[in-house]
C-alpha cells in the first residue's frame, strides 16, 4: 500500500504542532523542529496506519528539506541585496572581522582540542561561525529594539557573516565534496567557485534593466514560474561548477533583490520559505539517532562557552569602535549567539562528503542550545550589565576602602 502522500501529511502535522507549541512559549521554533525530526524515524513506534518511521517518505522529505534550504537562501539574498550590503559597508567590517575571525579561531582551537582531521576542522569553523539570521531577525522584532542604534551594527555584522559563510561554503565544497585531493586541487576548484560567484553578481547587477523589463508580467501564475525557473537553474547549475545549490541561490536573490519587482517576489516566494524551510529543520532531525547524540555532549558544552565568550569579545570591540556604550555592545554580543539554518547546512555538507557521522551530533547539540539560549541571552543582556555594573562599583568601593 503507497502511504508517501498519509506520511507527508503526518510529518507536516507533527511540524505544524510543535508550532503551535513553540508560538505558544514564545521561542525559536527551530529546536522544535529538529526536535520532533529526531523524536520519529526509524526508532519510532508504529500505531496502525500511522507509521512514525516514515520509511516510504523519508527520501521524498529529505528532498523537500532541500527546497527548504534553497528558499531560505534566495529569501535572504532578497531581504539584503547587493546594494544594502555595498551601504553598510562600516557596520560590516568593523563588527564582521572581529566577529567571524573570533569564531572561526573557536573553531579551529575546537578542531585542535579534539584531534579532529582537517576537513572535519573547516566544517566545525563553519558550523561555529554561522549566526542564525532567522533566529536574531526574529528576536530583534520581539524585544521591539530594531530602533535601537546597536541594531546597524548587528545586522551589518549578520551580512558580514553571510558573505563569509558563502566563501566557506564554496571553499568545503571543493574540499570536501569536489574529490579534489591535492591542496592545488583544492585550492583551484575553491578559487573557480569564488569567480563564479563574483562574476554571477557583477553580470547580474548589470543585467538588472533587462531583468526587470523581463518580470513586467501580469499573471501571478507565469510570474511566479518565472521567479522558480531562474531559482533552480541558477542553484543547480552552481552545484555543476561546484558551487553549493544554496550558495546559487542566495546569489540570485542578491540580484534579483536589487530589482522593482523584489517586493512582489518576496510575497510570492514567502509561503515556499516557511514550508519547505520547516521541512529542511524536520529533515535534518529526522537523519538523526538520538541515542548517538551522548558522544558529543563534551565537544558540544566546550564549543558553546567558545562561541559565548567570542560572541563577547566581537560585541564588545565592534561596538567601541563604533562609539557605543558597554550596554549595547553587551546587546550586540549576545544577539548573535543564536545558531540555526547555516550551522545545519555545514553539517549537511560533511554528511554528504562522508566525514565524521560525530559531526552531526555535534551540530544538533551545538544548534538546539544556542537557538534556546541565544534569545534568552539577548533578552536578559539589560539585567546582565546591571549585575556587572553592581559587580563593578562594589570593587571600586572596596579599592577606595
Amino acid at each position: 500500500m503507497d502511504m508517501l502522500i498519509f506520511e507527508v501529511g503526518i510529518a507536516v502535522a507533527l511540524i505544524t504542532l510543535t508550532g503551535l507549541i513553540s508560538a505558544r512559549l514564545r521561542f525559536s521554533v527551530i529546536p522544535f523542529y529538529i526536535l520532533v525530526g529526531m523524536a520519529v524515524g526509524p526508532h519510532a513506534p508504529q500505531f496502525g496506519i500511522v507509521d512514525l518511521r516514515f520509511i516510504e517518505s523519508s527520501s521524498f522529505i529529505e528532498f523537500m528539506g532541500r527546497l527548504g534550504i534553497l528558499f531560505l537562501l534566495f529569501y535572504l539574498g532578497l531581504e539584503f541585496s547587493v546594494s544594502r550590503l555595498l551601504k553598510s559597508g562600516k557596520a560590516i567590517l568593523t563588527g564582521g572581522i572581529f566577529y567571524v575571525g573570533l569564531n572561526f579561531v573557536s573553531g579551529l582551537l575546537l578542531g585542535w582540542l579534539m584531534s579532529l582531521p582537517l576537513q572535519e576542522t573547516m566544517v566545525v569553523c563553519g558550523i561555529m561561525t554561522s549566526s542564525s539570521t532567522a533566529i536574531v531577525a526574529k528576536v530583534l522584532v520581539d524585544l521591539k529594539r530594531t530602533a535601537n542604534p546597536e541594531t546597524e551594527i548587528i545586522m551589518g555584522m549578520i551580512m558580514f557573516d553571510d558573505l563569509f559563510i558563502a566563501i566557506h561554503i564554496s571553499i568545503l565544497t571543493g574540499l570536501v565534496l569536489s574529490g579534489a585531493t591535492s591542496f592545488g586541487s583544492v585550492l583551484l576548484v575553491s578559487l573557480s567557485a569564488l569567480l563564479f560567484i563574483v562574476l554571477f553578481l557583477i553580470i547580474g547587477r548589470k543585467s538588472i534593466k533587462a531583468i526587470d523589463k523581463a518580470l513586467n508580467i501580469k499573471s501571478s501564475e507565469l510570474f511566479l514560474l518565472t521567479i522558480m525557473t531562474l531559482l533552480f537553474l541558477v542553484a543547480g547549475f552552481s552545484e555543476t561548477l561546484h558551487v553549493a545549490e544554496a550558495i546559487g541561490a542566495l546569489m540570485i536573490g542578491l540580484v534579483l533583490g536589487e530589482s522593482r519587482h523584489v517586493s512582489r517576489i518576496e510575497q510570492q516566494i514567502m509561503p515556499f520559505k516557511d514550508f519547505f524551510g520547516a521541512l529542511f529543520f524536520f529533515s535534518f532531525g529526522l537523519t538523526i539517532e538520538p541515542s548517538s547524540l551522548g558522544g558529543a555532549v563534551g565537544m558540544t558544552l566546550i564549543a558553546v562557552v567558545l562561541t559565548i565568550v567570542s560572541n563577547y569579545g566581537a560585541g564588545m570591540i565592534a561596538g567601541k569602535m563604533a562609539g557605543m556604550s558597554t550596554k549595547a555592545s553587551l546587546n550586540v554580543g549576545f544577539t548573535l549567539v543564536s545558531r540555526g539554518e547555516f550551522s545545519i547546512i555545514m553539517a549537511n555538507i560533511g554528511k554528504a562528503g562522508g566525514l565524521m557521522a560525530s559531526i552531526q551530533s555535534f551540530a544538533v547539540l551545538y544548534v538546539l542550545i544556542l537557538a534556546v539560549l541565544g534569545p534568552i541571552l539577548t533578552k536578559e543582556s539589560p539585567r546582565l550589565y546591571a549585575r556587572y555594573e553592581r559587580f563593578r562599583n562594589r570593587g571600586k568601593h572596596k579599592e577606595i576602602g
